[in-house]
């Protein structure tokens, strides 16, 4: 049985089709997403004592939908993260099944430092 894959890298894509810069992109997102969600939060607690039931709605509606968006920049950043973590998992499959010997040579050379580091004191 043939191992050998193509490189989906190579194009610069990642996994789901997205480049490398998408994740940044969507992790800059999120994090935007959630400082506006506690901005709107803090004003809603300042508003909440001398405001009227109209105003507050208002300022509710806002942060649930500031809060809405957060959630769905997490679920994107989350997909990427998976996508990306499969396709490191499938290259590592592949390189093992290409290198069975390197492998088992990485693998007891890592395991000797790992051994080497915790035995310590």
């Amino acid at each position: 049985m043939d191992q050998t894959t193509s490189n989906p890298t190579a194009t610069g894509t990642v996994g789901n089709g997205k480049t490398g810069s998408d994740s940044g992109e969507a992790r800059e997102r999120l994090m935007g997403d959630l400082k506006n969600a506690i901005n709107d939060a803090e004003q809603w607690l300042r508003g909440a004592a001398n405001a009227s039931s109209e105003d507050l709605g208002e300022a509710k509606t806002r942060f649930q939908e500031t809060l809405r968006t957060a959630k769905t920049n997490l679920l994107t950043l989350e997909d990427s993260a998976v996508a990306k973590g499969k396709l490191a998992a499938q290259y590592a499959d592949t390189y093992v099944h290409d290198n069975p010997w390197r492998s088992v040579v990485i693998g007891a050379v890592v395991g000797l430092l790992a051994g080497v580091i915790i035995s310590r004191d």
